[in-house]
């Protein structure tokens, strides 16, 4: 594999598809969650680690999973992740015992990580220098892209046919993918395979990787990021007036996804992603000040669903502009899987917490600390790999 002049559109696309297989691995559970008590009604609570599973996996396992893929193998990674996933789908489709079922979603969080730190690396060396910045953010659309085709089709698949029929669909899906794959890949040479680590050394290997300015820096300012992301779409409807929130709601992702494949692409063409990044975290905090001064107004929200879009692409084009070895940038690739899934996790109850205890005022005084703290951190992380290349 060559850091070509030519883009290799048809692969991308093909690999990106890939990242909405596993998107759907969270949104399947995402859009049936009402309705998984009635597949088992003895969950009771435990009903919610159906969700939390597959992030945990991230939580736990996402650099370590960068450092096994560059030994596994890019391609075969992904393609095997794949068909787990679909394997997983396929076995939640025959209404297993609720046990059974949990498991099977601790191993989509595997087959998920597998996918989602292999394909970025694999999208970034089949991109040419001048595509590239429009390839990662084209990546950085798989969640959201995703979300809303599951909205669109499986929500009326799942109210026609039954729950059931959404997992026996996703089982094909990522079934289609991984045989497209295996065949559309088997002639692209790869990354050569890093020796692969020993399980007593993965502790003491983490540290290198967290303490590299390079390969953690857009991991560093995705948790700030994905604490905002979900957690917004989660808490500030009740300020949206009724009339309106529906629209909103539908709008704010898909602005997101907009700002981040033109505008955002366009800056990635004349500016280094990291910078692209600093500005979204700033458009951010002055969107914030917005909606603080004019509780739920539509505009105010779309703009910040914008501006984070900024923040969308560009850490993902950061991965490559910073990291030139695939491995590397399969270690960076892990480490903002790990971050993202914490951040994920935290966002929602951090923002419930800061309305409980100050109010609207508080929500917005910790999206504030939080898009700066962003833009904060890569301007140190920055000043740290000037003092290294100086």
């Amino acid at each position: 594999m060559t850091e070509q002049g030519k883009t290799r559109w048809p692969l991308v696309f093909a690999i990106w598809a890939a990242g909405l297989g596993v998107a759907a691995q969270y949104g399947k559970i995402s859009i049936v969650f009402d309705r998984l008590a009635q597949l088992y009604p003895d969950a009771g609570a435990s009903i919610s680690f159906t969700v939390s599973l597959v992030g945990l996996m991230g939580i736990v396992f996402g650099l370590v999973a960068g450092m096994f893929v560059a030994s596994f193998g890019f391609r075969r990674t992904i393609v095997c992740s794949l068909w787990v996933g679909a394997a997983m789908s396929a076995l939640q489709a025959m209404h297993l015992p609720f046990a059974i079922f949990l498991a099977t979603r601790v191993i989509e969080g595997l087959s998920h990580l597998g996918v989602v730190v292999a394909a970025p690396v694999l999208m970034a060396q089949l991109s040419s220098n001048r595509d590239r910045g429009l390839v990662m953010t084209l990546w950085s659309t798989f969640f959201g892209v995703a979300f809303t085709l599951l909205a669109w089709l499986g929500l009326p698949l799942v109210a026609a046919q039954g729950v059931l029929a959404l997992f026996w669909i996703h089982a094909g899906v990522m079934a289609g993918l991984a045989l497209l794959l295996g065949f559309a890949l088997r002639d692209v040479p790869v990354p050569a395979r890093e020796a692969r680590p020993a399980f007593k050394s993965l502790p003491a290997l983490h540290l290198p990787v967290y303490r590299s300015a390079w390969k953690v820096a857009p991991a560093a300012g995705w948790l700030f990021y994905t604490c905002c992301f979900v957690a917004i779409l989660t808490v500030i409807p009740p300020y949206i007036a009724v009339e309106s929130r529906g629209f909103v709601l539908g709008a704010m992702p898909l602005a997101s996804i907009a700002v981040s494949m033109t505008v955002g692409v366009q800056l990635l063409r004349r500016v280094s992603a990291v910078t692209v990044v600093q500005m979204g975290f700033l458009f951010c905090a002055a969107s914030v000040l917005w909606l603080w001064a004019m509780p739920g107004y539509p505009l105010a929200c779309i703009t910040l669903a914008g501006a984070m879009g900024l923040v969308q692409g560009a850490s993902f084009a950061a991965i490559p502009q910073l990291n030139e070895s695939a491995a590397a940038r399969a270690e960076s690739s892990g480490v903002l899987a790990q971050s993202g899934n914490l951040g994920n996790t935290i966002g929602t109850p951090l923002m419930v917490a800061a309305l409980g205890v100050s109010g609207f005022g508080g929500l917005m005084a910790t999206l504030l600390v939080l898009f700066l703290g962003g833009f904060g951190v890569h301007v140190f992380l920055a000043a740290q790999r000037r003092g290294v290349g100086g």
